[in-house]
């Protein structure tokens, strides 16, 4: 008897093939649609805006894409308007400034005899001081806060509020039973906020791209960005046809517009005036840890049903969740569940097809499941590792999960212009469904740029999210927010500070309001947890994240 043929490879093999045809399929539209946006202009493009009729000044003002979009982007810029800071004398002295070593918090007392329950709210007094030890009268410093227990692995994030008199008040949530200290970091003082706002206006072309142009044996590089300064060197204009994305380079020399090839980040100017650098030291003023003037921390006792709880008056809310044995536990209604085997995340994955965009921090979340997914292969697409895009494929527990970076501006390595894309123009290529899970997050590569480019950028976006959700309302849409990060250059301030981050995500979470998408709060993820921030969060905070997002994928019953 002969035998029956095995059509199981013939089926993988033209499931591999479908995939990738998928992948790939806006390819050849995409060039079409680069040949017929790579125009060039002989006057450098100044587009306007009227979001803040105060910022006009700006050789760099972006238009919005409907008055009510540009009156939504005046309300944001008034809803995360930062405290007035200080004017800096000239030449520039740290002798008036905040200082840490010279600044202090107060735990205040809660009910008599001293003592703290489960259910409470902790409020602590920050006095900010200058480098003289006097006290400072104005607000605008940056301060983070955090309650935490090493031993316990638990910490949660507090709420700062400004008094705009050089005061602050920190609030926090007792959460577990046990020790409970509280730490302060001063991440800027207000004056340095003064610069970053000011660079931001004058100089948000200081983080700078390139644009490679190759055409034969010719080729040549020129600078790009979301717009130029006016010079006589004639203008590329790649302003996204769908989106009204804006991005130009200064056309080469020689070949035309139509013969760019790649992008790359160009580099970092640092223009800053005298002594101004002296704003941004680490272990001097930069996320350094503020001194308590009394006790560090608060003993907490167990719940007591007829005991009172101590509540603060000034905290607008609670905590989106905390760390409790190392474990994330969201207060937000959703439970977080463990999935700590391999065979727990293919069962939540299985039948699923993930689709992730965005920046390196998005990426980990690929890297991360596919090394701790055996049955998740990955397929060489020949792409740079830190770069993409990125496909891996369980064929068993039939499980799609692909990643690709999002467009300009982003700082990365050489990356070809076909494979540069915006996520509102991906997310139209999605068709959704219930077995369609999509995850993005834009923040890491916007902090040197005005926040109107970021708020543009999230409105696109907005827009293909609800046009997504309409054709397929039960798509399941994950955003991951930013998140602080290391700081001990002064690159590290001027090309995205967690002020820059800390701003960002209150745009972020407004702009999505209301729509049926869930956030992984990364923010308070890393803020909260006992690890050092940094822009790459460590694997224990990439597990937990990993953890909401299939809790979100795979909510369980009576969770």
């Amino acid at each position: 008897m002969s035998a029956r043929p095995n059509f199981s490879y013939i089926f993988l093999f033209l499931t591999i093939f479908v995939m990738l045809s998928v992948f790939f399929s806006m390819d050849r539209m995409k060039e079409t649609l680069v040949h017929m946006e790579n125009k060039w202009n002989t006057n450098a493009v100044i587009p306007t805006i009227s979001m803040d009729p105060h910022r006009n000044q700006s050789f760099c003002n972006i238009h919005p894409l409907s008055p009510e979009e540009e009156s939504e982007g005046a309300l944001l810029l008034e809803s995360i308007a930062w405290p007035k800071t200080p004017a800096l004398p000239s030449p520039l002295s740290l002798n008036q400034t905040s200082d840490p070593a010279h600044s202090t918090f107060t735990i205040l007392p809660g009910r008599k005899g001293g003592q703290w329950y489960i259910g409470d709210q902790l409020e602590v007094t920050i006095k900010m001081c200058d480098f003289r030890g006097h006290a400072k009268t104005s607000g605008g410093d940056v301060l983070l806060a955090r309650l935490h227990n090493p031993k316990l692995g638990a910490g949660v994030a507090g709420q700062v509020v400004d008094h705009l008199n050089g005061s602050y008040s920190a609030v926090f949530s007792l959460l577990w039973e046990g020790r409970a200290q509280v730490q302060v970091t001063l991440v800027h003082p207000s004056e340095a906020i003064t610069v970053l706002d000011r660079l931001t206006f004058e100089q948000h072309d200081r983080v700078f791209f390139h644009g490679i142009f190759r055409s034969g044996g010719i080729t040549e590089t020129t600078t790009c960005n979301v717009c130029l300064r006016q010079t006589q060197q004639p203008v590329c204009n790649y302003t996204d046809l769908r989106t009204g994305e804006p991005w130009f380079c200064y056309k080469p020399k020689k070949l035309s517009c139509d013969a760019r090839v790649s992008h790359k980040i160009g580099g970092y100017n640092q223009i800053l005036k005298t002594n101004e650098e002296k704003l941004f030291q680490s272990k001097v003023n930069m996320k350094v840890f503020i001194r308590a003037s009394g006790p560090a921390y608060v003993s907490v006792l167990p719940k007591k049903d007829s005991q009172p709880q101590v509540t603060s008056s000034i905290a607008e809310s609670g905590p989106s969740g905390y760390y409790y044995q190392g474990a994330w536990r969201a207060l937000n209604g959703t439970t977080v569940h463990q999935f700590n085997t391999p065979s727990a995340i293919s069962q939540c994955l299985k039948g699923k097809v993930i689709y992730m965009y965005g920046d390196s921090t998005v990426r980990q979340w690929f890297e991360y499941l596919v090394s701790v997914l055996p049955d998740l292969k990955e397929f060489d697409l020949h792409s740079h590792r830190k770069v993409g895009p990125f496909m891996a494929l369980d064929y068993v527990n039939n499980i799609l999960m692909t990643f690709r970076v999002h467009g300009p501006p982003i700082r990365i390595f050489s990356i070809l212009i076909n494979e540069l894309r915006y996520i509102a123009n991906e997310l139209d290529g999605v068709s959704g469904g219930p077995n369609t899970v999509v995850i993005f997050g834009v923040w890491a590569h916007f902090g040197s740029f005005p926040i109107e480019v970021y708020i543009w950028r999230l409105q696109s976006i907005r827009k293909a999210v609800v046009q997504l959700l309409s054709r397929a309302p039960d798509t399941l849409v994950i955003i991951r927010t930013g998140n602080p990060k290391a700081m001990t250059k002064v690159y590290h301030a001027l090309g995205n500070s967690d002020w820059h981050t800390l701003q960002r995500d209150k745009v972020l979470r407004a702009i999505f309001k209301g729509l049926n998408v869930h956030f992984v709060n990364a923010w308070e993820m890393v803020l909260a947890h006992n690890l050092p921030h940094n822009l790459h969060p460590k694997p224990p905070i990439i597990k937990n994240t990993i953890n909401v997002i299939l809790s979100y994928i795979c909510p369980q019953k009576g969770g």
